[in-house]
């Protein structure tokens, strides 16, 4: 963390409010941030973090308020401005083109032009170099579809990082990359922050505050609720200020004898080749059983092999001390078993479709 005291100011929101029909998403938000300052954006869901960044990156406008950059104010009434005026968002939500490479994903919308045609040779050379300086292992004539998501969104990063912004948005970019990658990303922001650049960060992991953060805001309610230094602060104290009580008591869960419990699902020696091998657990009725691990240990391709949705070469898996061998999901299913995908937009819902036809599609 560097010294945020002689950082200038670079961006001021004031008194920023928007209403949607029936709902005050933002209601008098004030939010500042310096040069070279890491600020981090605090709250529970439906805070109203997520439509304060929107306001500022041009895809919600202000009803009321102001937005200051580099002490002169701006109208930022769409995408385009917000970048012409040095903002760039990383959207949790990823927005690449999957059939498209990573330089034209980079580029896409201001591609290097020569005689009238996209220099391609031009804009992978420029792609690359972007990549390169930033050691991701990643080539640009690569098809985004092609990558991981956590590669995905190192390429998010670069992109937003080629615009030259002075405003740097993150909206949860922890939240699908490895440790190794974790700590890639804080060095890139250690390393933009010293040229200047101020970042927003929003994330739901409060230990990363300390690593990487100088200030923090916290949201209630589509509210703002105050600004505190990281190092004079205390988690508990954050919380706080994000529930709107003190932490004088914990939930604490209703203590369950698993071990007598009645055993739902077992799994024995499941395996496959060069995926996972020789998985064994069991989950009693009334149990949480967590799986940790970082990106690519094998946690979802586990559980979609339980699922049905991806074979396995071994092992065995009982439902009620029945043995069961799911070949599709829709089996599994039917036999009371459910999974929320990692990836929700690719292989948990329809897009393109409705609410009520994603509710009843299986």
């Amino acid at each position: 963390m560097g010294d945020i005291l002689s950082g200038t100011t670079l961006l001021e929101m004031k008194h920023i409010h928007k209403k949607f029909p029936g709902v005050y998403a933002l209601k008098d938000i004030n939010f500042e941030l310096r040069t070279g300052e890491v600020h981090a954006l605090l709250g529970e869901n439906g805070a109203g973090k997520s439509t304060l960044i929107k306001v500022l990156g041009g895809i919600y406008t202000a009803d009321e308020g102001e937005i200051i950059i580099n002490g002169k104010k701006v109208n930022i009434d769409g995408v385009k401005a917000a970048q012409a005026n040095g903002v760039a968002i990383i959207h949790q939500e990823l927005v690449l083109v999957p059939y498209m490479t990573v330089a034209e994903n980079i580029f896409l919308g201001r591609e290097p032009m020569s005689s009238g045609f996209v220099d391609k040779k031009k804009m992978n050379h420029d792609a690359q170099k972007l990549l390169d300086d930033y050691q991701m292992g990643i080539q640009a004539n690569q098809l985004i579809k092609e990558l991981t998501i956590a590669q995905q969104q190192m390429v998010e990063i670069v992109k937003a990082i080629s615009y030259n912004s002075k405003i740097l948005v993150m909206d949860e970019p922890t939240s699908s990359i490895s440790d190794k990658e974790v700590a890639f990303l804080f060095k890139t922001m250690r390393s933009l922050t010293s040229k200047g650049v101020g970042i927003i960060y929003i994330s739901h992991k409060m230990s990363e505050l300390e690593e990487i953060c100088d200030r923090v805001t916290v949201m209630r309610d589509g509210e703002y609720v105050g600004t505190e230094v990281v190092k004079n602060t205390t988690k508990d104290a954050l919380i706080a200020m994000m529930v709107g009580r003190d932490l004088d008591n914990f939930y604490v869960r209703d203590y369950c004898d698993v071990e007598h419990a009645p055993i739902a699902l077992e799994v024995k020696n499941l395996s496959r080749q060069g995926t996972f091998e020789n998985i064994s657990f069991s989950v009693h009725k009334g149990e949480i059983l967590g799986f940790a691990g970082l990106v690519g240990a094998g946690r979802s391709e586990i559980m979609e092999a339980v699922f049905g949705a991806r074979p396995y070469d071994a092992g065995q898996i009982f439902m009620n001390g029945d043995e069961v061998h799911f070949k599709n999901p829709m089996q599994a299913i039917k036999s009371g078993i459910a999974l929320v995908p990692e990836d929700r937009k690719k292989q948990g819902l329809v897009l393109g479709n409705s609410v009520a036809f994603n509710l009843t599609l299986s």
